[in-house]
Formats: structure tokens, C-alpha cells, sequence
């Protein structure tokens, strides 16, 4: 089968930046106490349900791994781009870091206590997000939690150079209804959702979903 060209785009512009992408960013989470609210609900709900391992989905250089297992998960991340795995890998070497796909995940079916998208969702096209949702569903136990973060509105812009370096991505805004719409037809059902106003080096409003598998009747 052949790769989606957004996929080729986005695993060349994330190993050319994945350096300088993990120096930029590394403070960013201490600078977003509601972004960490949500990491820290996300962490309590899937420990009260028996701590399953966690799969960080389009992992980057790890510090979201790396935030979850300092809340006690077990986790672990994948991403597209081998550059940014081999960066997770030197930066935290206890954890583990794999190369894959949200669009085809090597895990087993009903694997997962958890699962978190942060940010990595935001270069999929609107029409292969049912496609990477239905992994999400596939992925996850019954019972189990997902988190997902993207940037809320409408339309996108194309990025030609970020990170101090020249790419090739395209970004993409959602409605925060249209995002629950989509999860829910994969099986996913909304827990609790935050939208809040852009921050420093943002430009658009952050939008993050709570979003459950539910129990087998």
C-alpha cells in the first residue's frame, strides 16, 4: 500500500527538526499549568482503573512520555519520525520509544489503559482522522482513556519553515464539536473537554478531550 503523502511530509520535516524542536519546547509544559491539569486528570483516571500501560502517540522527543511516567504511568511512546525517536531515546533512556504510524499502530487489540495525542494529530487531513480514530478505539481496553490536544478552530495554514528549519506541513484547525463528533463515531465517548485562549507563541485557541472506550456490556 502506498504511504499518504501527508505521512512522507510530515516523518521528513520532524527528523530535519527534531533537534532543534526538542530545545525549543522543553520548558513548554512548566509554562501551561491547565495543559498539565489535563495530563494530571488523564494520569488519575487510567490509575483508578488498574494503571494500564499508556501509549504517547506521536511522541516527538519524549518530554510528554516523560511527564506521564513522572505521574506514575507506565508509559511509552511512538512516532513517525525516526529523527524524533532517536532523540527521546538519548534524552530519556529508561523509557521506551518506538517508530510507527497512528494510521496502522503495531499494538494488540485492547492493549492499553491509556492513550494520549498531543498535538500529533494536528497534520492528518480531516478526512484520514476516522482512520487514525478507529486505531485509538482499536488500541485501547475496555474502559480505557484517551487525551487528545490539538489546536481549535477552523482551516489551517501551511508551514514552509519552523524550528529554524525549512518544511513541509500542513497544520490543521477543528471545532472542538466536530473533533468529539468524529471520536464518537469511533466508539469513543466524551468525558470532559477544555478549550482555552492561546498562549505565549500560540495563535489560536487549544482545544483537549477527554474521551473514553467504554466497558463490554
Amino acid at each position: 500500500m502506498t504511504e499518504p503523502s501527508y505521512l512522507q511530509a510530515t516523518r521528513t520535516s520532524y527528523d530535519t527538526v527534531a533537534v532543534d524542536y526538542a530545545r525549543l519546547l522543553e520548558a513548554e509544559l512548566g509554562k501551561r499549568p491547565l495543559d498539565r491539569a489535563m495530563l494530571a486528570a488523564f494520569a488519575e483516571v487510567v490509575r483508578a482503573d488498574g494503571a494500564g500501560p499508556v501509549a504517547d502517540l506521536g511522541c516527538g522527543p519524549g518530554r510528554v512520555t516523560a511527564h506521564l511516567a513522572s505521574l506514575g504511568l507506565d508509559a511509552f511512546g511512538i512516532d513517525l519520525s525516526p529523527g524524533m525517536i532517536a532523540v527521546a531515546r538519548r534524552r530519556y533512556p529508561d523509557l521506551r520509544f518506538d517508530v510507527g504510524s497512528m494510521t496502522a499502530l503495531d499494538l494488540k487489540d485492547d492493549l492499553l489503559g491509556g492513550v494520549v495525542a498531543w498535538y500529533s494529530t494536528v497534520h492528518t487531513p480531516l478526512e484520514e482522522l476516522p482512520v487514525v480514530f478507529a486505531e485509538f478505539h482499536r488500541v485501547l481496553a475496555p474502559g480505557g482513556h484517551l487525551l487528545i490536544a490539538f489546536k481549535a478552530g477552523d482551516g489551517g495554514v501551511r508551514l514552509e519553515h519552523a524550528y529554524g528549519h525549512a518544511v513541509d506541513l500542513d497544520v490543521y484547525r477543528l471545532p472542538v464539536d466536530r473533533v468529539a463528533e468524529l471520536l464518537g463515531r469511533a466508539g469513543l465517548t466524551e468525558v470532559a473537554r477544555l478549550v482555552r485562549e492561546p498562549g505565549e507563541n500560540e495563535r489560536t485557541p487549544q482545544g483537549f478531550l477527554l474521551a473514553r472506550k467504554p466497558e463490554r456490556p
